[in-house]
């Protein structure tokens, strides 16, 4: 299943791209995050990895994740090692005015659980994007109160 949100931020791409990096930031503006913590040594950037966990019902799914694809300013991507098949991408562009456009894509599977296994991932598929759009809307909220753009 994927699912992919997109808002425009008030904010130059430099701010957004060191605010949507910082591990430390994600428990303040994921909706339905419960845990995001760094695992080993890198902290940010390419092989940096977090036990990442999201409340989908009433449930906690997710796993270990890797950065696999780390662009400054522009894209950053993960992949599961463990837990729940899952892929994450930030993809950053700059729109006129000095604004960013800020893209997220959220792939994710249950592999191997036949019919069941779809239907959950349905189920699943309407909390997250409910979760991913008000996760954007308060990127877009923090940034832009804390007057990011002077």
């Amino acid at each position: 299943m994927r699912i992919e949100e997109s808002i425009d931020v008030e904010a130059p791409r430099s701010v957004v791209w060191d605010y949507l990096t910082d591990p430390a930031n994600y428990l303040v503006f994921m909706d339905g995050a419960t845990r995001w913590d760094v695992v080993g040594d890198v902290e940010r950037g390419l092989g940096a990895r977090y036990r990442v966990l999201l409340r989908v019902g009433s449930a906690e799914v997710g796993g270990l994740i890797e950065v696999v694809e780390w662009h400054p300013e522009a894209d950053m991507a993960w992949s599961s090692v463990t837990g729940v098949d899952q892929r994450g991408r930030w993809h950053l562009r700059d729109r006129p005015g000095g604004d960013t456009r800020v893209n997220f894509r959220f792939a994710y599977g249950v592999a191997g659980a036949g019919i069941a296994g779809v239907l959950a991932e349905h189920v699943a598929a309407r909390w997250l994007r409910g979760d991913f759009k008000r996760s954007l809307r308060a990127i877009k909220e923090i940034l832009e109160s804390s007057g990011a753009r002077a």
